[in-house]
């Protein structure tokens, strides 16, 4: 019991984090055309990339202090610090900006966050192939 307690705890944890909220977020854009989640083909987005989880847990702790813990959006110049900071990605050197890109560029979990989060919102840190990632999306196109 305890082996599945943990184990429902963990995907419980990451489902939240990274395709469980994204979900929540896609239904939303279905109905709710407005918004453009789920339906648009680029996005404009910053993002912190950390091959350790304790560090991306590190940031995104600095991003909730600030601000996410107040229900505030954290601002693109306050996120790109934070990444400038953080991020392990050559694109730190820029705030973490990837300008924008289109679907079916970026690997599945990353593409997913990207186009699922909502414009000026912040994601939870997620991992991906690449190491752990936090997301600012910034704009979105067709």
């Amino acid at each position: 019991m305890g082996k599945d307690g943990k184990a429902k705890e963990s995907s419980k944890g990451k489902g939240k984090q990274a395709s469980g909220g994204g979900s929540d977020e896609k239904g939303k854009g279905k109905s709710g055309k407005a918004d453009g989640l789920g339906t648009c083909t680029y996005v404009k987005a910053r993002h912190i990339l950390c091959e350790k989880q304790g560090k991306i847990n590190e940031a995104y702790k600095k991003l909730q202090d600030g601000w996410l813990s107040n229900g505030d959006k954290v601002p693109p110049a306050e996120f790109a610090k934070v990444a400038a900071e953080y991020s392990e990605c050559p694109s730190g050197k820029k705030g973490g900006d990837l300008g924008f890109f289109p679907r079916g560029k970026m690997a599945g979990p990353f593409q997913e966050v990207a186009f699922n989060t909502p414009v000026g919102a912040t994601s939870a840190p997620f991992k991906s192939t690449h190491g752990y990632h936090i997301i600012l999306a910034e704009g979105r196109k067709n």
